[in-house]
């Protein structure tokens, strides 16, 4: 079996995207080859990409392949892969196509990966799989991240999207009292599980020990310090383009904490991979959206300018 070519997503600069064929990098022998069944459109990170403004960090640059939640089936394993062939695995992106950036590079038909990036998934999640990314980040802020203890899980959300709802599931599923959610956007507000969802102006209260931001915005911190219980936590859970800055007095009168969630570990990746494969979470609901690859242009555009739409997923079948 050859596999010198892939069709990919390709930013050739901000807001220029196009379907192309690329060649790949040859594997080598701890190599697994994926074809890639659906990949999700983050509209966070891969948005930043889009519109020109993710800060620099070594290796940015364009053109690139975005996206880092995609699910496939390995097709061919190098002699020390430590994948089967048949496997369904999750990849969480790629750097196999020479010259192209893969930023994070998962949005493609097919992929060459090391074996010991990708994990091996139930088929019974299917698409929903490409949330296992945002499920494990949504855990991370709360897990131990290397520490004895949990942190304090939140008793407040900021932000309704998909990230904001996966951690609200996830408190729920560990048998902790219902987080609020706070949501600006009505047509994000509906789709809750288990807990409530409101707007700040319905919201008196001003006592809450674990604030969890999820919405990316800038000037969050006033708001949030103002709701917080003596000794309280803010959470930044999202991703940030502006420097956030706050006022002291308000901070200093509360003893606020201030904390930031760094991306996810393995160790996360594993914990929600188990916990959406027995039902303890659910993925269910949270891609609102469907689109063949050919189509990637129109998606990635709806992805990040449609507020009705949560999650777009790509369908890369009928590439194979």
């Amino acid at each position: 079996m050859t596999f010198m070519k892939t069709h990919a997503v390709v930013m050739e600069q901000p807001e220029h995207l196009k379907l192309m064929h690329l060649p790949l990098t040859d594997p080598n022998d701890s190599d697994v080859v994926v074809d890639i069944e659906f990949s999700g459109i983050s509209t966070g990170t891969e948005r930043l990409l889009w519109n020109g403004s993710m800060p620099t960090f070594p290796g940015m640059g364009y053109p690139l392949v975005p996206g880092y939640e995609s699910v496939g089936r390995v097709v061919a394993a190098g002699p020390q892969a430590q994948r089967r062939v048949g496997e369904q695995v999750y990849v969480p992106g790629a750097r196999c196509y020479g010259e192209v950036r893969g930023l994070f590079g998962g949005a493609a038909s097919r992929l060459i990966v090391p074996s010991d990036k990708v994990l091996p998934i139930s088929d019974s999640l299917g698409a929903n799989a490409v949330l296992l990314a945002l499920a494990a980040t949504a855990y991370h802020a709360v897990a131990c991240g290397g520490k004895t203890a949990p942190h304090r899980p939140p008793d407040l959300i900021i932000g309704h999207g998909v990230l904001g709802r996966l951690l609200a599931r996830l408190v729920v599923a560990a048998g902790f009292d219902a987080p609020t959610v706070w949501e600006l956007n009505p047509a994000r507000a509906g789709g809750a599980v288990g807990y409530p969802v409101v707007t700040p102006d319905e919201d008196t209260r001003r006592d809450y020990q674990a604030i969890y931001d999820v919405s990316g915005d800038s000037g969050i911190l006033d708001k949030a310090i103002a709701r917080l219980a003596f000794g309280g936590e803010v959470v930044l859970a999202g991703f940030y383009t502006e420097p956030l800055q706050f006022n002291f007095a308000p901070a200093f009168m509360r003893e606020a904490q201030i904390r930031t969630a760094a991306e996810w570990k393995r160790a996360d990746m594993l914990a929600v991979k188990e916990l959406a494969e027995n039902g303890r979470l659910s993925l269910d609901g949270l891609i609102t959206h469907h689109d063949v690859a050919t189509h990637a242009a129109d998606a990635y555009r709806t992805a990040f300018g449609d507020a009705a739409c949560l999650k777009m997923v790509l369908d890369w079948r009928q590439m194979q």
